[in-house]
């Protein structure tokens, strides 16, 4: 038996562009001019560079942001980044549960 058996599988931008979208889309919010935003306000983006993700998150939910920027290089960091995106909505109380 091969030891890649249990290796996680390749990191693919384009499949994790997708399924970022697809999950900011699942929590609400709403595609605009290339982020994701939460009753007009920006919360989101995430754009492919290279082989990684270019993701950043605003600090906080304001009309103009300021943005955290990140680069996701793997699976685990497109998770975590959702998890911060789930906490920045829930911490300004507009999630909808």
């Amino acid at each position: 038996m091969s030891d890649d058996f249990f290796a996680a599988p390749p990191f693919s931008p384009d499949d994790a562009l997708q399924r970022a979208q697809r999950e900011l889309r699942t929590l609400g919010l709403t595609p605009r001019e290339g982020r994701f935003e939460k009753q007009g306000i920006p919360v989101a983006r995430v754009d492919i560079d290279g082989q990684t993700l270019k993701a950043s998150l605003v600090r906080k939910l304001i009309r103009t942001p300021e943005w955290t920027e990140r680069t996701l290089k793997g699976n685990a960091a497109l998770r975590q980044f959702i998890a911060d995106v789930k906490k920045c909505l829930a911490a300004s109380g507009d999630q909808d549960d």
